[in-house]
């Protein structure tokens, strides 16, 4: 598996980690035993970053990480933990806590649950628009200090939150969503971060699999997320499907998934940039590990991106009640 290091002051990781958020929440039923075995093939295979959140299927998301490492060298691993992010018990959001005692509160619980001592990167899921981000970051120094966790993380935050995080404590990456759709992060936080040594953990390479390949106009999204995702619904779907069946000819050209190229493209951003991918089966994840085999030209990333030209993406990444949360998306 190769390597790559998490900003000037963070941990070296696999150049691809394991989001786990889709084993516990949002994306429908998932099996706990492929859960689990997806896990242990990620290990074998080479993976160390896995990442999830407190409030991921309530708690369970990081029962069921404790529970796979029982069987796994928790030494190789790097565990990335969300935080502050407050639900209710219907499971509607109800806002953001990242007060000091919260922080210290949410870190106990998520220790617990883990059955580790210590986190490797803990980091607030959103900005607490009442608390400001120095007081955030201070709450998780102290934890550092106290030897509970070992990097500050962060999430979803613009250029001016990342300057004054890390002028209280350095930050090893920012936890962003980056896909061959997703760009927004390429005008100001990425150049923000490579200033700071600040690495970067992209999620939704794949756009929740709207970009995967396997995404048909047909499927239903129950309960699914995606059924109040803008890009998946009926009026931008078909757009944003012609996208992908461009991005399937070049694929199929080199003899890969559509899923490898998106995944490779993420990777061919730098060395500072970790894709996760959130896979729930080890069909699903034997794939995404394709993606390090294919090693993009000048002339296939020209193409790749003629096929799907920055904003050229239908909807919104994400409903604008979450959008208005969320201090990456403020200019």
């Amino acid at each position: 598996m190769k390597q790559r290091k998490l900003g000037t002051a963070g941990p070296t990781v696999s150049a691809i980690g394991l989001g786990c958020m889709g084993m516990s929440d949002f994306y429908g039923p998932a099996d706990r035993g492929e859960s689990l075995a997806t896990i242990a093939m990620a290990v074998e295979q080479g993976i160390t970053l896995l990442d999830t959140g407190d409030f991921y299927g309530m708690g369970h998301n990081e029962m069921l990480i404790g529970e796979a490492l029982r069987t796994l060298d928790r030494d190789r691993m790097t565990l990335s933990v969300k935080f502050g992010a407050l639900r209710d018990p219907e499971l509607n959001w109800a806002g953001y806590d990242a007060r000091p005692a919260a922080v210290k509160n949410f870190a106990a619980y998520s220790l617990k649950r883990l059955g580790v001592d210590h986190i490797d990167i803990y980091r607030p899921a959103r900005l607490d628009p009442n608390v400001p981000i120095e007081e955030t970051v201070g709450a998780i120094a102290d934890l550092i200090q106290a030897g509970h966790v070992r990097q500050v993380g962060l999430s979803e935050v613009g250029a001016e939150m990342i300057r004054r995080a890390h002028a209280v404590h350095p930050i090893a990456d920012l936890q962003i969503e980056y896909s061959l759709i997703s760009r927004s992060i390429e005008d100001e936080i990425l150049p923000t971060c490579r200033e700071l040594g600040i690495g970067i953990t992209a999620y939704a390479v794949l756009s929740r699999g709207l970009i995967s390949g396997h995404w048909s106009k047909e499927r239903s999204g129950g309960q699914d997320y995606r059924s109040v995702s803008p890009r998946f619904r009926p009026e931008n779907i078909e757009r944003n499907l012609d996208l992908v069946e461009a991005l399937r000819g070049i694929a199929a050209a080199l003899g890969v998934s559509v899923a490898q190229i998106a995944i490779a493209w993420v990777l061919s951003r730098g060395e500072d940039v970790v894709p996760l991918v959130g896979a729930r089966r080890r069909d699903r994840l034997e794939e995404a590990l394709g993606a390090l085999d294919l090693q993009l030209s000048r002339g296939h990333l020209a193409a790749i991106e003629a096929a799907v030209p920055r904003d050229a993406a239908a909807g919104a990444r994400y409903p604008e009640a979450q959008l208005v949360h969320m201090d990456s998306e403020r200019g």
